[in-house]
């Protein structure tokens, strides 16, 4: 989730407005842009204008290596799915993400040139 996206969420529960609404509720939230790791690790580096150099591994392979290696709960975050469903502060505050994950991540990129 975009940092900006999760500030603005909070700012939205604490404003005055909207706090009754907000009180004693949980939420989750995303970007609303469900990708897998391939599909995030490929506009990773379209951001930073860098094409995506992936290899194609069998998941069970992959799987199969970590749990060898111990690694079995690191495999299933990497490769199992996370959706995330924000219906509820989209329906109950009105609230909808202002940045979009690839303008996140464009922003991301551009810090990271600044930074080197």
């Amino acid at each position: 989730m975009a940092l900006d996206n999760l500030v603005d969420f909070i700012a939205l529960c604490v404003s005055p407005e909207r706090s009754s609404q907000a009180a004693n509720q949980t939420f989750l939230v995303s970007d609303g842009d469900d990708v897998s790791t391939t599909e995030l690790l490929r506009r990773v580096a379209q951001a930073c204008g860098v094409p995506a150099r992936l290899l194609p591994v069998p998941v069970g392979l992959m799987r199969g290596a970590a749990h060898l290696l111990g690694e079995a709960a690191v495999a299933d975050r990497l490769l199992g799915s996370l959706q995330v469903d924000a219906t509820k502060a989209r329906t109950l505050l009105g609230w909808t993400p202002p940045v979009t994950m690839q303008a996140q991540l464009r922003q991301m990129a551009l810090l990271d040139e600044r930074l080197t």
